[in-house]
């Protein structure tokens, strides 16, 4: 069980049971008229999907070693923890920028430029879902 591929395989499975089991506590109605358990059922479902085919993938190719990196660990989940904090008391706007901002430390490169071109587009999914879809997002 030492091989990136198939334990991420396996977190993204488990990640997709659980949000789809609680999904199905809410009413998934039809497609022409969903419910609330409608959209997070669909998304989990392709999550799992998305597991599956990654754990029959690591079969096929070189497994890679499985490493923890605790100081990435922790800038995520300050990144999430920030987020909320900010979206809270602040705006979801600068709580994005935060996020992007926060998370990519984690990653082998740094780029100012990426990061505000991710901010920018997440900001304008946010915008989508409060106009298009009616969500009730603090975005200002």
């Amino acid at each position: 069980m030492n091989n990136r591929n198939f334990v991420r395989g396996l977190c993204l499975m488990a990640i997709a049971l659980l949000f789809g089991l609680v999904s199905l506590n809410y009413k998934t109605g039809e497609l022409s008229r969903s419910g609330p358990g409608m959209f997070p059922l669909i998304v989990s479902s392709l999550l799992f999907v998305i597991g599956v085919l990654t754990v029959v993938r690591s079969h096929f190719y070189d497994p890679v070693p499985l490493d923890y990196g605790v100081k990435n660990i922790a800038l995520i989940l300050l990144s999430l923890v920030g987020f909320a904090v900010i979206s809270h008391y602040i705006n979801m706007i600068l709580a994005i920028v935060f996020l992007v901002f926060c998370s990519t430390l984690a990653g082998t490169s740094y780029s100012l430029v990426r990061n505000v071109k991710i901010s920018l587009g997440l900001i304008a999914v946010a915008f989508a879902f409060k106009n298009f879809l009616g969500l009730s997002l603090p975005l200002y």
